[in-house]
């Protein structure tokens, strides 16, 4: 498992990582920040870019704010 920390650009024109530190990401993703929205769209810009299921992304703080903490895990 590793943890990793990003800054979530929401409403951008497309879904993309960007790795800007040995663990801190900036994702953009085109969901709006509206009930959930943006932290479906992190989650799935990771679990792709990882290469992992979308169950093995789980945000573990700052699910309201745009930093987040993301521990990814392979199973």
């Amino acid at each position: 498992m590793i943890k990793i920390y990003i800054t979530v650009k929401p409403n951008a024109r497309e879904d993309k990582v960007e790795q800007i530190g040995e663990r801190e990401y900036k994702v953009s993703v085109k969901a709006a920040p509206i009930q959930g929205k943006a932290n479906i769209g992190v989650v799935n810009a990771l679990a792709e870019h990882f290469k992992v299921t979308k169950a093995e992304v789980n945000i573990t703080g700052g699910y309201f704010g745009k930093k987040k903490i993301v521990e990814i895990g392979w199973h």
